[in-house]
Formats: C-alpha cells, sequence, structure tokens
C-alpha cells in the first residue's frame, strides 16, 4: 500500500490572527455596512500615515514595549549607515502609546497594500493583532493590526545602550529624511498624549541626542536636520 506524500498529508497551515483580522476586514459585514479596519501605528505613522482613513483615535497598547531594535537602510538610514526606528518588545508590565487608524470599504485594501511596501518589503515588518485602548474611551478596546518587526528580520539590530542608540541616530538619514527628524517627532507626539504616556526609552534617547549634539554640529545646523 502506497505512503502518502508529507504534501499530501500535512493540513494546509491556519491563519494568524492579524491574517484573520486583514481578511475578515476584506469582506462584506452582513449588517450590510463597508469592512473596516483598524491599523495601530507607535512610530512614523502617528504622524504620517500616508493613507486614506475614516477616522483616528489616540491610545495605547497593553504588554509591549516601545524600542529603538530595528534597523532602516531606506527611510532613515542606507545598506552602509543603518538607521533605528521602533518596534514593539513583548513586555507584560509595558503599555505604548499611539494613534489607531479605521479604514473602511475600498481603503482596507489600499491601506494595506501601501503598508506592505512601507512596513513590510522596505521596513522588514511583520502584522501582528493588538488589543488598542482609545484614550478617551479605554472601557472599549478594538481589535488593531500592527506592525511589528521581530528579531528573526535581517534588518533587526537588537539592544543597545542608549547613549550608542543616540550617536547612531544622530549620523544617519534616509529616503524620508533626518533620523534625528523621526526621533524628535516621536518625542512630540508623546508630550502631546499628556503626563500619562510615558516610555522611558525613548525619553533616555533623546536626553542622550541633547548631550551628544553640541559634539556632532553647531546649533543652526542642528535645527536644520528637521
Amino acid at each position: 500500500m502506497k505512503q502518502e506524500s508529507a504534501s499530501q498529508s500535512t493540513p494546509p497551515a491556519s491563519p494568524s490572527p492579524s491574517q484573520t483580522l486583514e481578511l475578515a476586514a476584506q469582506r462584506p459585514r452582513d449588517d450590510g455596512d463597508p469592512p473596516a479596519l483598524w491599523i495601530f501605528g507607535y512610530g512614523s505613522l502617528v504622524w504620517r500615515p500616508d493613507f486614506a482613513y475614516s477616522d483616528s483615535r489616540v491610545g495605547f497598547v497593553r504588554g509591549y514595549s516601545r524600542r529603538f531594535w530595528q534597523g532602516d537602510t531606506f527611510h532613515r538610514g542606507s545598506d552602509k549607515m543603518p538607521g533605528r526606528v521602533v518596534t514593539l518588545l513583548e513586555d507584560r508590565e509595558g503599555c505604548t502609546w499611539g494613534v489607531a487608524y479605521q479604514v473602511q470599504g475600498e481603503q482596507v485594501s489600499e491601506a494595506l497594500k501601501y503598508l506592505n511596501v512601507r512596513e513590510a518589503i522596505l521596513g522588514g515588518y511583520d502584522t501582528k493583532e493588538v488589543t488598542f485602548y482609545p484614550q478617551d474611551n479605554p472601557d472599549q478596546p478594538l481589535k488593531a493590526l500592527a506592525y511589528v518587526a521581530t528579531p528573526q528580520n535581517p534588518g533587526y539590530l537588537g539592544p543597545a545602550p542608549e547613549e550608542t542608540i543616540a550617536t547612531q541616530i544622530l549620523a544617519c538619514r534616509g529616503s524620508s529624511g533626518h533620523n534625528l527628524e523621526y526621533l524628535l517627532r516621536l518625542a512630540d507626539f508623546m508630550q502631546l498624549c499628556g503626563p500619562q504616556a510615558q516610555d522611558e526609552h525613548l525619553a533616555a534617547i533623546v536626553d542622550a541626542v541633547g548631550t551628544l549634539l553640541p559634539c556632532f554640529c553647531p546649533t543652526e545646523q542642528a535645527l536644520a536636520l528637521v
């Protein structure tokens, strides 16, 4: 009796929670409303989503901390000098603030297509389902799609002292601008969220940049970077 080949006997892989969320968002809803999806941004998406959306809300996700551990050879750096951008690190006590964008109808496929290039192909990020808590209504959390860089991707740089990260940020520029702009815009966003929004890692890098900046260029040139 012939044995079935491995390809015949192996069941198809089940979709991940994030894939299930993406697929559900692209199917018509039973109530007749257009399909909808929430996308959580915690890096450059908080100030430059660059895709059409129907609604946006400031808020946070629990169980994750933001870290400048992902290398960027396109947007904020180059192959020779990778910049540093953020990813999410699983952390039971962590809390990361950001912005969730709701896309509906045709916006869903357009946003996912755009973000697949920006975040996955050029950035090295994978998708992950997270629970988002709106700042103005945390008792009604939302399921959202987030783009997360894991240690398995080739651009992952991992941990380093904040002073080392600051030095790297000051030296790098990519197609979207200087790496310092990325850092400072993210810090500005956190200030707008209010005192309840804390990010010690981000604050330490900003402080390190403030200490190092006079060593790199005069004040006028430093301001020109951003």
